[in-house]
């Protein structure tokens, strides 16, 4: 086994990172497809199926990846799984930030004239507050990147933190069971 440091934790990070932030990535343009198609149910179904794939499909990678860590490198502490899920946290959302930030860049004027209307329209604004909202227009792709950038974050790190403490409890614990070792490995001398 080879020795955990700084560097080997970075890379390790940025290809969870990468991974995580690709299938973020795909969920997202998914989701695009289903409102490009103009059904109102299939946007709804398919918003709700592919946040759920990439919610528990996040956990479900940050604890392989931190196995694949504490198990691949040696002296891996808690710290240390918790320092990796951070870190990928960090640049998976910096990926998915940058996509989401592009599709805004990318959204066609009539587009967003009928996002604002229909935001306006189920909000009740006054004329002054509706004028307020379409001055803020111009920064909502810098809006949503610093936004979606922290939210990736944030909760990258909550996950992180409960799933470093899990995985090293299950070691203390003893779960899974350790295959037993075989008998004629150590002779008994008697």
């Amino acid at each position: 086994m080879t020795k955990l440091d700084n560097t080997v934790l970075w890379n390790e990070a940025a290809k969870a990172g990468f991974f995580f932030g690709a299938v973020s990535v795909g969920c997202l343009l998914l989701r695009e497809l289903a409102a490009v198609s103009g059904s109102a149910f299939l946007l709804q179904a398919a918003t709700i199926i592919l946040w759920t794939v990439e919610f528990l499909g996040c956990i479900l990678l940050m604890k392989k990846v931190m196995l694949d860590l504490r198990d691949k490198y040696e002296g891996v502490k808690m710290e240390d799984t918790f320092r990796l899920g951070r870190r990928a946290a960090l640049l998976s959302g910096l990926l998915l930030a940058s996509a989401q930030t592009l599709l805004i860049l990318k959204m066609p004027d009539a587009q967003m004239n009928s996002f604002l209307d229909q935001l306006t329209g189920s909000m009740a604004l006054t004329g002054a507050q509706k004028e307020q909202v379409e001055e803020m227009l111009p920064r909502l792709p810098a809006i949503t990147f610093v936004s979606q950038w922290l939210y990736c974050f944030l909760y990258g790190t909550v996950l992180a933190s409960f799933m470093s403490r899990y995985i090293f409890l299950q070691k203390l614990f003893g779960f899974p069971p350790e295959p037993p070792q075989d008998q004629d490995e150590t002779p008994d001398e008697q």
